[in-house]
């Protein structure tokens, strides 16, 4: 019984986790460094998140910083980052990229909290669900 209740718990601690990162690279019109977790570069034929090729900061609360390591590779995340469904436009200055974001207005405040209620709702159960039906299932 204690099997089958430390990994219930084990996967329901995931699916918390899970639904954290999602939630955390949710554009919510603040600078956050994690709405660049998902955009990937090619680099040298490989697939590389952002953050393990640059330098990503909160300059200010609604612009984003990003500088890379290698100075080489400034076009190919701004492309990255163009290419992504953000839908946001990197400033390149040369040495690094400014992504400024704009504040939320009327629909997209409602747009916004729609997609946040359907992360926390019908998937956050959904997933918390499987684990505890299957704990009681064994149980």
């Amino acid at each position: 019984m204690k099997e089958v209740l430390d990994n219930t718990k084990e996967r329901m601690g995931k699916c918390i986790n899970a639904l954290q990162s999602e939630l955390g690279t949710i554009r919510a019109g603040r600078a956050n460094p994690g709405v660049l977790d998902k955009i990937t570069v090619d680099y040298y034929g490989a697939a590389t998140p952002i953050n393990q090729m640059a330098s990503i900061s909160v300059a200010e609360a609604r612009i984003l910083v990003v500088q890379p390591y290698d100075s080489s590779t400034l076009k190919s995340i701004e492309k990255a980052i163009q290419a992504s469904d953000l839908g946001i436009n990197p400033t390149n200055d040369g040495r690094v990229l400014r992504i400024m974001f704009a504040a939320y207005r009327g629909a997209q405040k409602g747009t916004l909290q729609d997609r946040k209620q359907d992360l926390r709702g019908k998937q956050g159960r959904s997933t918390q669900c499987t684990p505890r039906r299957d704990g009681q299932n064994k149980g």
